[in-house]
């Protein structure tokens, strides 16, 4: 079996940080384990990158995968690498919100 290289596009990184400092305005340890295990899971999609639900409503070829039932991680497979497009924290996974900047 062939691994895939998981990369956060630039989107996921800030989201990374906003869901960090959302979580860290109330407790700063909690927000760092929190984003360790979130990076973690993800990192998961190298050995099984097709085990999100297609999306397409998102955008072509977006899969979703929910993490501890408060985050939706869109992602896309492209050749050997996995894209995480966006992270959506506590419901925030709608159509719209994926297209906006």
């Amino acid at each position: 079996m062939v691994a895939f290289e998981v990369a956060f596009r630039p989107r996921a990184e800030k989201d990374l940080f906003e869901i960090y400092e959302f979580i860290a305005a109330d407790n700063r340890p909690a927000a760092i384990e929190f984003i360790r295990r979130l990076r973690q899971f993800c990192r998961q999609l190298e050995d099984m990158p097709e085990r999100g639900s297609p999306r397409e409503d998102f955008a072509p070829g977006v899969r979703i995968l929910v993490f501890e039932r408060r985050v939706t991680i869109a992602y896309r497979i492209a050749k050997d690498r996995v894209q995480v497009l966006r992270l959506f924290y506590a419901g925030r996974n709608t159509p719209s919100a994926f297209h906006r900047n």
